[in-house]
């Protein structure tokens, strides 16, 4: 499989395209008005402390006050290696922790009006500020540094106990005492040198960052992470990515220099993109990211999956559509479904679909049929760097799943609820709101003094009643001796009217 990363530059965004084989399979969007949080560093007060919860909110200078917990605030080791997996999608945490005594109570370890150094965890969501911990990590290409936290971890991605213990004991001795580092994927066969040269900058920026803490008053920010295009040079850029293309001067220079400084000794193909045709165009990615925002996702064999988000969940249903098969139903099924898995992996890459996730396969009605759709999900899910849980089929063909979530999914990133239907998307019927209408009319009629009544309603409306409908106003016109005048409004919402008595 080749993979390639897209850079497309501008004043106002920056997107990053993962290719592989020539398709996209992940992409990161920042633009300048909307800057990513996750990583950033604040000197934080406390507003609220919630015993209830054992939780508290923390003002950071945002709109919305941060979320606090108390395993952020204690639970050391457990605390940053969440925020590591969370921070750049990689599987970094090492062994199992060992039972730790229960957490103390957060009415015992936070006050309102207290000051705290907090670094962000994960992205406002929804409704949701930033989730929040004050355990402080700095990632860099091959280790990430935990200046309050005495652990040296290896990420569970490096298998060989071998190469676990020589990074764990190179990294033991080097370390200032008291600190901590985890071990990323990248650093495996890495030697002492280059392992040095990645401690010496992080142990460097943390003292920058200690000294800024003291002279600001909170709330402020202390530190920013990367930008968008550095942050996924560092989290995962691999050997196995062949070229790199950026369509600006400026942006190009960046990366060389980034790549210079962070990864000496790895030659990366870096290409200055200057065609008159957009860079995204000229690799098929806008129609990509077009398809990647619609509900329906049609297979290569007349099948489709349909994907809805809610607030608190995604639903994928798996669908034959015009397959009909070639033997006999069950093979037919079989077939979809299987098609169907590699596309929900995918797109869950490509959209960045994150929490419960719901997937409705067509029923099986073979046990070994289900296992083996099981299998290929699992399998599928392998090249997923976001952390991901999934239960067995259900006997009603549903598969219950977990997406490590940190930041928006392309949908709500790109998009916003529609205007017109509130998000529903779905309005009243024209033949629902005008018998809405009748309802309200006969109220006022019932109740109105005078002769004249005026209903102002839309065009589409307004002809629905001067024809098909045209007898229901005129017998509540004869039952309450009144007379309607009808004005169409085009400003009006087609589920829109008033009624003006006089």
């Amino acid at each position: 499989m080749t993979k390639e990363l897209v850079i497309n530059i501008t004043s106002h965004e920056t997107r990053v395209a993962l290719l592989e084989s020539g398709h996209i399979a992940e992409l990161y969007i920042e633009r300048s008005r909307e800057m990513g949080i996750v990583g950033n560093m604040y000197r934080g007060k406390v507003i609220r402390v919630l015993p209830g919860m054992q939780a508290a909110f923390v003002d950071i200078g945002l709109e919305k006050a941060a979320f606090l917990y108390v395993a952020d605030v204690l639970d050391e080791i457990e605390a940053v290696e969440r925020f590591i997996e969370g921070s750049n999608g990689h599987h970094e945490t090492d062994e199992d922790a060992e039972e730790r005594p229960p957490l103390p109570p957060i009415e015992d370890l936070l006050q309102e009006g207290q000051e705290i150094l907090v670094q962000v965890s994960k992205e406002p969501l929804g409704t949701k500020g930033a989730r929040i911990t004050s355990h402080i990590s700095l990632p860099g290409r091959n280790l990430v540094y935990m200046p309050t936290v005495d652990h040296v971890g290896i990420s569970r991605r490096i298998e060989n106990e071998d190469e676990r213990t020589r990074l764990r004991n190179l990294v033991d001795v080097m370390r200032p005492a008291g600190t901590g580092f985890i071990v990323r994927t990248a650093a495996e066969s890495k030697q002492a040198d280059e392992l040095k040269t990645d401690m010496d900058y992080l142990v460097g920026l943390w003292e920058h960052i200690s000294h800024r803490n003291t002279d600001k008053g909170a709330p402020c920010l202390i530190h920013s992470d990367l930008d968008v295009t550095s942050k996924v040079l560092r989290d995962i850029l691999t050997e196995d990515v062949t070229r790199i293309i950026v369509d600006s001067a400026v942006g190009h220079r960046k990366i060389v220099s980034f790549l210079d400084t962070f990864m000496p000794g790895h030659t990366f193909q870096v290409e200055l993109y200057d065609q008159d045709e957009p860079i995204f165009d000229a690799f098929g990615l806008e129609v990509e990211i077009s398809r990647a925002l619609g509900r329906k996702v049609w297979l290569k064999s007349g099948g489709y999956i349909i994907i809805e988000q809610t607030e608190a969940l995604a639903a994928i249903d798996v669908n034959t559509g015009r397959f009909v098969g070639k033997h006999n139903l069950e093979d037919t099924i079989l077939k979809t479904n299987l098609e169907a898995v590699k596309e929900v992996a995918f797109q869950l890459r490509l959209r960045n679909i994150g929490g419960l996730i719901i997937i409705d396969f067509i029923d099986m009605e073979k046990e070994a049929h289900r296992e083996k759709v099981h299998a290929a999900l699992e399998e599928a899910l392998k090249l997923d760097k976001s952390k991901t849980n999934i239960l067995k089929i259900s006997e009603l063909g549903l598969v219950e799943m977990t997406r490590k979530r940190v930041r928006e999914s392309i949908g709500r990133t790109l998009c916003e609820p529609c205007p017109y239907c509130e998000g529903k998307g779905y309005i009243k019927s024209k033949t629902t709101t005008v018998y809405e209408i009748f309802r309200e009319l006969q109220k006022e009629m019932h109740n109105a003094p005078g002769y004249r009544m005026t209903l102002n309603v839309h065009p589409d409306i307004a002809d629905l009643l001067y024809d098909e409908e045209r007898p229901g106003i005129e017998e509540l016109e004869e039952r309450y001796e009144k007379q309607v005048t009808i004005h169409a409004r085009p400003g009006f919402h087609i589920e829109q009217f008033n009624i003006i008595v006089g």
